[in-house]
């Protein structure tokens, strides 16, 4: 929306309505479609016609932080200074450094700020609290930083009380809403590594003496079957029921949509059981989908507020060596029952 001219020259315009264009764009990212590269250029931006005592308000340069915090600002001019954080968002760019101090000081230096405005603060989003060590920043770039509220759409209130949060604005919560919004990039995702999968392994069931179409309707879909019901347990319905999941640790509620899904399989696909070996490629379906749900409920811990990063890396230790342990029983156990049956 053009620019606004300041000390250091003209310096961009955006607005606080979002365009179709915008609304597509997010719905994109959301299903994965150019995820990775929607993002805007780091700097400083003018939201709306902000002056030298306007606040300036950090944030990441993945589109979707950008737009979520200027839309929530409709009669607020301000300052945003988007870091670059390769196009990830606030709390995951903490988490991995690129929302960080080292980030803020240059960004702070390389906008000029102190030219553009009188005051010496920056508002930095309380997600992004792990990545930025305040008093670094004020001794290396002179500029107080001032931690805002979890939500952008707190930040009107918050900067009309003075720049004082409420202990509401402070809670994060992990509500079903934001546990579904996730679901399609994660599901989107995970088909196109377990989908190619599912359909070389069924194929390949279909080799055998009784013929390839009887092969394939009898084995190859059910080990489909089981893969693809580990994927939506894992990416659908892990994130829906996660409050209600037994245990702790993401990877153990994950496991338990997997094989309540593959007893469904089994109650629809199996013939009655006889013996030890009529057992063995059911088995294999149960821990084919446990290990995929499983693994794949791990994904969200990013992005709930029951992890640490330190959680999260003690978690994946004692859990993906087990999973990958339970794949390969899985296969075991399933050429297992093919070869001998």
């Amino acid at each position: 929306m053009g620019s606004v001219e300041t000390a250091i020259g003209a310096v961009p315009r955006v607005g606080p309505q979002l365009s179709s264009v915008d609304r597509l764009g997010a719905f994109k990212a959301r299903w994965g479609v150019g995820r990775m590269d929607y993002m805007v250029d780091p700097g400083l931006y003018a939201l709306g016609q902000p002056d030298q005592r306007a606040p300036v308000l950090v944030t990441a340069n993945y589109k979707l932080s950008f737009d979520a915090l200027r839309s929530q600002l409709p009669d607020t001019p301000a300052w945003i200074l988007a870091l670059d954080t390769r196009g990830i968002n606030v709390w995951c760019a903490a988490g991995k450094g690129t929302f960080g101090t080292d980030e803020l000081v240059g960004r702070i230096g390389a906008a000029q700020l102190d030219q553009v405005v009188q005051h010496r603060q920056v508002v930095v989003p309380q997600l992004g609290a792990p990545g930025v060590t305040a008093f670094e920043v004020k001794a290396r770039a002179g500029f107080r930083v001032r931690f805002g509220p979890v939500h952008a759409r707190d930040l009107a209130a918050y900067l009309d009380a003075g720049m004082k949060a409420t202990a509401a604005m402070r809670l994060k919560r992990f509500p079903v809403t934001e546990r579904t919004v996730l679901i399609p990039v994660e599901l989107v995702s995970a088909l196109r590594t377990v989908l190619p999968i599912a359909v070389v392994l069924g194929a390949l069931a279909g080799l055998g003496s009784e013929g390839f179409l009887h092969n394939l309707r009898a084995h190859g879909l059910p080990l489909a079957a089981a893969l693809v019901s580990g994927l939506l347990a894992g990416a659908v319905a892990t994130p829906a029921l996660l409050p209600w999941l037994p245990g702790r640790a993401f990877a153990l509620k994950g496991m338990w949509p997997g094989l309540i899904l593959a007893s469904l399989l089994v109650l629809v696909a199996q013939p009655p059981l006889v013996g030890v070996l009529s057992a063995l490629e059911p088995a294999a379906w149960f821990l084919f989908a446990a290990a995929i749900s499983s693994y794949l409920a791990m994904n969200f811990t990013g992005s709930s507020t029951y992890t640490s990063l330190s959680g999260v890396r003690r978690e994946m230790r004692v859990a993906v060596p087990l999973q990958l342990g339970a794949v390969a029983v899985a296969a075991l156990l399933w050429i297992a029952g093919r070869v001998l049956a």
